[in-house]
């Protein structure tokens, strides 16, 4: 697989932070850029904690595919589940290597995988539970599992009709409509749902199968893991909630 560019960064840092914000405003224009920086931003993350050559990644709901095409640039056995076939199809999913396959109901066995990892797909689902439940399952005992979602009260939780969700979807989505002359990408109750820092960290806390080793926002520049511990404030500030978690024994 061809060596790709983008950066790494530090971690947590304004300079990483900066590049990352600066990306994803460009992401209409120059997706490829976009995700191919999230990816490798993100892989780093998991690197962290497990070492990655020979490992099985799971990657479910990863889209194009640029998150599996970066574990295996890292060495690792990754494999792409999407439940969308015109996303797959827009890149050939991960070299056209990709499963068709709904999140709620992976077609592994249990303990499959030694990192399973979701990025940005929780608030896209009507049962974060149950899709959590799914993500342990086909973790190994001591694997990881990589989960991060953007929550509904961040700047960015109405997606492309933010900021003005905070107004009420309905109203922010016919404002996108009348402003751009088509109808939004995500509908909320549909494919777009209201997910919370607070209410999320309390059920992933509660879980026996599962201990947190991270719990932070994923992009901002300092205290990343400070900001998910102030009630309130969180659900505005985090932007965008990254947990790390380990598979129980």
């Amino acid at each position: 697989m061809a060596e790709t560019t983008a950066p790494v960064f530090k971690d947590p840092s304004l300079r990483r932070s900066a590049a990352l914000f600066r990306a994803f405003l460009r992401e209409p224009s120059d997706p490829d850029r976009c995700y191919s920086l999230l990816a490798r931003d993100s892989v780093a993350q998991v690197a962290r904690h497990i070492d990655l050559p020979g490992r099985i990644v799971v990657d479910v709901g990863g889209g194009g595919g640029h998150f599996t095409e970066e574990f295996r640039r890292r060495g690792a056995h990754s494999y792409l589940f999407e439940p969308d076939p015109r996303v797959l199809g827009a890149r050939g999913g991960a070299g056209g290597d990709a499963v068709l396959a709904d999140g709620y109901l992976l077609p592994l066995a249990d303990g499959a995988a030694d990192v399973c990892f979701s990025s940005n797909v929780l608030e896209h689902v009507s049962d974060p539970r149950t899709f959590i439940s799914e993500m342990a399952r086909v973790t190994r005992p001591g694997g990881l599992i990589y989960l991060s979602f953007t929550n509904w009260y961040s700047p960015w939780g109405g997606h492309e009709t933010a900021p003005w969700h905070y107004l009420g979807a309905d109203r922010a989505r016919a404002r996108y409509e009348r402003r751009t002359g088509r109808p939004a990408k995500h509908t909320f109750g549909e494919n777009l749902f209201p997910v919370h820092i607070g209410p999320t960290l309390r059920d992933v806390r509660a879980r026996d199968d599962v201990e947190v080793v991270t719990a932070r926002s994923r992009y901002w520049p300092f205290l990343a893991s400070t900001i998910t511990r102030v009630p309130g404030v969180r659900e505005i500030a985090t932007w965008n909630l990254l947990l790390i978690l380990r598979r129980s024994p």
